[in-house]
């Protein structure tokens, strides 16, 4: 398969999918790049012989997963994420208090969870492979654990 033809041929009915299901452009234009570096990661594994359909499917698959991920993009993620990145001495030690008291009510395997994904800003799929768990195990424990600092920011 050369990806620079089906890039030229069909780039632009990818993209017309994308922006179909994601009705932004910006998000659109990341998923149609999505999906040739997909088709480059597996060039050697796919059947050139019906390029358009297997593109197509390939740009359907990748946006529901973008319109999924961003689903699970609550309020509490922007907290946590918040959190990790606070660089100001006194400020780490804040988070450090909040985020002993939060881990202290989940499980150890939890703080890695949270840590390979709002740290290290794996997805969820690659967090459930690297702690070898379901995604849908993944989406409950990261659940919990944003109720939990919910509550925690709601104490007096």
């Amino acid at each position: 398969m050369n990806v620079e033809t089906l890039y030229n041929t069909y780039g632009p009915m990818v993209l017309r999918r994308c922006r179909q299901l994601l009705r932004n452009e910006d998000r659109a234009l990341d998923a149609m790049q999505d999906v040739f570096v997909r088709v480059l990661q597996r060039q050697n594994q796919l059947h050139s012989g019906y390029p358009s359909s297997l593109l197509y499917r390939i740009a359907t698959n990748i946006c529901l997963n973008y319109i999924r991920d961003q689903r699970t993009n609550t309020p509490g993620d922007d907290i946590l994420t918040h959190i990790a990145g606070f660089e100001e001495p006194e400020s780490r030690i804040d988070a450090k208090s909040l985020l002993d008291t939060l881990f202290g009510c989940h499980q150890i395997s939890t703080r890695t969870i949270a840590v390979l994904h709002f740290v290290d800003g794996l997805t969820l799929e690659e967090v459930a492979r690297e702690v070898n768990m379901s995604v849908s195990g993944i989406r409950k424990r990261l659940r919990g654990l944003r109720e939990s600092l919910v509550d925690l920011l709601e104490e007096p």
